[in-house]
């Protein structure tokens, strides 16, 4: 589970304060490792100003070259002056070549956001965007108590339609997603006027058949009702298979025929 990193590298109002927290999160959730430069290993695109800061949109790409020996293990997600910066880890699955995931985040203050890839040579790569979105985290829920409630746990699978030579590389676009309130800690019952107590999805896993596709640790940084999209290679598999499981012990499963996705 993503530890929740209150206190150290809490967020600031903005970016005036010459502080940066990088170099200490580099500390903190890679233990100092080195950084490399991660043009033409990853990418990561998010809008300059967010429209919602509570559904801010982020995607990751991988891009490796066709003719380099090695692949992406894992992609860390850090939004610099979040309350708890480490919003997601994507763990790839070995056979799977997943080269884009997409989903979307809270993002608390003006900040920085890194992607740092890790390589099946060992090394972290890192690259950053910009954002400027305030107040993601402590933004009321978008449902109802009760609504949030009766949609617990419930997952859809859909997939798309792709280019004639994806498909002839057995390349498919995917998504995926859950109904949760993904409580953050910092918003408020505007009843009781009390804060509501972090409750977030923080293990998802995907497979075709009982191969891996994709694995994510989430953190509260996840806006409600997560989505994941991505790009996946096809084993032949006819059946895709989803399990969550949130900070409560909830515990959420799923499957569908990979040719008749749907609730």
């Amino acid at each position: 589970m993503l530890s929740v990193m209150l206190g150290t590298h809490l967020a600031r109002a903005d970016n005036t304060d010459g502080y940066d927290p990088w170099p200490g999160l580099v500390q903190d959730i890679f233990n100092n490792r080195p950084m490399n430069d991660g043009g033409g290993v990853i990418a990561i695109e998010m809008p300059y100003r967010a429209e919602d800061a509570a559904i801010v949109p982020v995607k990751l790409r991988t891009t490796l070259s066709p003719d380099d020996s090695r692949s992406v293990r894992t992609i860390t997600l850090v939004i610099d002056r979040n309350p708890a910066p480490m919003a997601a880890k994507f763990e790839l699955g070995r056979d799977a070549n997943v080269t884009e995931i997409s989903t979307r985040v809270r993002v608390n203050s003006y900040t920085d956001v890194h992607a740092v890839a890790e390589l099946s040579d060992g090394k972290l790569y890192v690259v950053k965007t910009y954002v400027k979105a305030s107040g993601g985290c402590s933004a009321p829920a978008a449902k109802n108590v009760e609504e949030a409630k009766n949609r617990l746990g419930q997952m859809r699978f859909r997939q798309f339609a792709t280019s004639d030579q994806d498909r002839a590389k057995g390349v498919r676009e995917a998504q995926i997603m859950i109904g949760h309130p993904n409580n953050s800690g910092l918003q408020m019952d505007q009843l009781t006027q009390l804060y509501i107590p972090a409750f977030f999805v923080d293990q998802l896993k995907l497979w075709q058949d009982d191969s891996l596709v994709l694995a994510m640790e989430g953190g509260i940084s996840i806006s409600e009702d997560p989505n994941l999209r991505f790009t996946y290679v096809s084993n032949g598999a006819k059946r895709f298979r989803a399990e969550a499981r949130d900070t409560d012990g909830h515990v959420f499963r799923n499957e569908w025929d990979i040719d008749k996705p749907g609730i």
